[in-house]
């Protein structure tokens, strides 16, 4: 099998991470960085220290001699609408990390669309979470009821509206900052509620699946747990994740789940 030629959208935690995990792989080679005009600087020399041969640049090039075999997203929601939908309508397979996205009705039925004119796959990240398989396979048997708990530590939370809700420098206990349904939780946390979206794509749905959204100082690590009840019986995970180092708000589960949707996608055997 020919070594696939790999794009990646973003340069920021996840994507180096996960450039640095796909070094020397036998089946996958990073060919193209797209990152923002301003992150052009940083993005060139990442890649320069990597010692690979890689185009940096701010738009995909979709050309004969560069035409990447694989997309993936690791840049946030925005980045779908400008280079993944483009890419899939032009036959190129994406991995998509940011699922929060979804929690739009329209910015789901256009990943579709894209990748059915084109004739292009889009592969979901499982990111944080686990079981998302066995979540998928309840659902055919009948799922009754979903809930998602996603517990991090204070300062996992900054930069979202939980800051409005109580001091995360200062917390003493825990603080639930936000409890509802999937939808809202993506919506409103855009950058920390991906695992919630994820959950509810594969269960019941964004509007179905209940959300809780803890700030916990006693949390030493993301917690992400999920309980769902059906006609299969019950389930109930919890993964208690390291956070990156380099952005507390994404578990370090995240980059490899990411990595394994690209083997998966690039592979002739996966599982």
């Amino acid at each position: 099998m020919p070594v696939q030629r790999l794009a990646i959208i973003g340069c920021g935690a996840i994507a180096r991470g996960a450039m640095e995990l796909l070094r020397n792989d036998p089946f996958v080679r990073v060919t193209q960085v797209i990152v923002r005009e301003a992150g052009l600087a940083k993005a060139r020399e990442f890649c320069a220290a990597l010692g690979d041969e890689v185009r940096v640049s701010t738009r995909l090039d979709l050309g004969a001699a560069m035409r990447p075999h694989l997309l993936a997203e690791c840049a946030g929601h925005a980045a779908i609408a400008e280079h993944v939908l483009p890419a899939l309508r032009q036959g190129v397979s994406a991995v998509v990390a940011s699922i929060g996205a979804l929690h739009d009705a329209d910015a789901q039925a256009a990943l579709s669309e894209a990748a059915e004119a084109g004739g292009a796959r889009v592969h979901l990240v499982s990111g944080a979470i686990g079981g998302i398989d066995a979540l998928a396979a309840a659902r055919l048997g009948g799922l009754e009821s979903v809930e998602y708990t996603g517990r991090k530590p204070p300062l996992g939370w900054r930069g979202s509206p939980a800051e409005a809700l109580c001091d995360l420098e200062l917390l003493q206990e825990p603080v639930v900052i936000f409890r509802g349904s999937a939808r809202e939780a993506a919506r409103l946390y855009p950058k920390n509620a991906n695992v919630a979206a994820t959950v509810s794509l594969a269960g019941l749905g964004l509007d179905a699946t209940r959300a809780t959204l803890i700030a916990d100082p006693s949390a030493l690590r993301n917690v992400h747990r999920v309980i769902a009840q059906g006609t299969f019986g019950r389930l109930d995970i919890t993964l208690e994740n390291e956070p990156l180092a380099a952005n507390p708000k994404t578990s370090a589960l995240t980059v490899y789940s990411v990595v394994r949707a690209i083997h998966n996608a690039s592979r002739p055997l996966s599982l």
